[in-house]
């Protein structure tokens, strides 16, 4: 009993941590990759760096994908994209009640 309150402490420091720092991270992963996954031609996207442009071509090979601007058409990654961002512009429908 005596050596199990000694290791309370840094029981309860671990889950603080797993529940305040280490899941709320892992959830926002999965939506980004999600996200990334249901990009398609078309959608209007900000990357992470702050460029605006359309998406005109998807790369499932190697998850690529390739966005209009005004000064021409860049190839990115679809992780440089910014969820945040990007979903402002493209704002999910409104549920009907």
């Amino acid at each position: 009993m005596e050596g199990l309150s000694q290791f309370a402490p840094f029981i309860l420091m671990f889950a603080v941590v797993y529940f305040f720092m280490i899941a709320p991270q892992m959830k926002r992963a999965k939506k980004e990759k999600k996200f990334a996954a249901e990009l398609k031609r078309g959608d209007k996207v900000i990357t992470k760096s702050g460029m605006h442009g359309k998406v005109v071509e998807l790369n499932d090979k190697d998850k690529s994908c390739v966005i209009e601007t005004s000064a021409g058409k860049i190839k990115f990654e679809r992780s440089a994209i910014s969820m945040e961002m990007s979903m402002k512009l493209n704002p999910p429908p409104a549920e009907k009640k």
